[in-house]
């Protein structure tokens, strides 16, 4: 049996090791320019031009022959994509996943909608692959993944907003109150999907506390942690140290943005999926 896992860029994850796994581009777009979010995009351009940017920008899903290209010819698909609240990337991925089991008799596809972005599917893309070394049945994996994703959580913190402001997703005039106080906002992934935000932190200090402490409160106790950041390793390290003073033994790592989540999370920005 051929095994196939998927997921939209917005997981921030290109490739896998020892895994058929395939990205599903989104695409950052303005009226000027579009940047598809594949390996080898140039991300410090693109962060650049957006900064000096003053027109409307916003993302572009994948659409159902994306989906199903990517599905290939695998006889059981595992999928995952960003919350269905801020793009259209898990409703063109349901239909692929009809038109496919149509297509393909026997086959099957599941495909999540993690209500989430960035590395909280990357925890859930470890999980699908988990599990598809157990040899259970496909609704014990689904069922698994499911239960999975109820302990799975996304924080982030945002020093600049304005990207989510041009595109509707926060108040212009807290993004441009954010950037003149240097405050960095610290939220998270709601249960629906949506962005939610949380603290109002000065510097990156108080923010890595503040984050921590959120953590916890969300019972985070040593498990899985991903850290994303969009150049800014410093604060991602400092954050590592910090759980690791208090778990050494968690697993933690640290990569950086791919282009979809530097759209989102911005120059300086983090995003954090944990286990809790």
């Amino acid at each position: 049996m051929r095994y196939k896992v998927v997921a939209d860029s917005s997981a921030n994850v290109y490739e896998r090791d020892g895994m058929d796994y395939t990205s599903v581009p989104l695409k950052i777009v303005t009226s000027e320019k579009e940047y598809s979010d594949v390996k080898g995009t140039d991300i410090a351009e693109m962060v650049t031009y957006l900064q000096g940017y003053k027109g409307k920008s916003g993302t572009s899903c994948p659409n159902v022959h994306d989906w199903l290209e990517a599905f290939g010819d695998a006889d059981l698909v595992l999928g995952v994509t960003i919350t269905s609240n801020l793009s259209g990337s898990y409703a063109s991925a349901m239909q692929a996943k009809a038109e496919y089991e149509e297509s393909h008799p026997g086959a099957k596809v599941h495909i999540v909608d993690s209500l989430s972005a960035g590395p909280e599917l990357e925890l859930i893309i470890e999980k699908m692959e988990e599990v598809l070394e157990t040899g259970k049945s496909f609704d014990e994996m689904t069922q698994e993944i499911a239960e999975y994703c109820r302990h799975s959580h996304l924080l982030f913190a945002l020093k600049h907003l304005d990207n989510l402001a041009r595109n509707g997703r926060v108040n212009p005039a807290i993004a441009k109150l954010a950037g003149i106080l240097g405050i960095r906002v610290i939220g998270k992934a709601s249960d629906e999907g949506t962005l939610q935000q949380l603290h109002k932190c000065r510097g990156e200090s108080q923010s890595v506390s503040c984050i921590f402490n959120e953590m916890k409160k969300h019972g985070y106790d040593g498990g899985k942690v991903r850290i994303a950041h969009c150049f800014n390793p410093q604060m991602a390290q400092s954050l590592s140290d910090t759980i690791h003073q208090y778990y050494p033994l968690a697993d933690v790592r640290i990569c950086p943005c791919t282009a979809l989540c530097s759209f989102y999370a911005e120059e300086g920005g983090l995003m954090i999926g944990y286990e809790g």
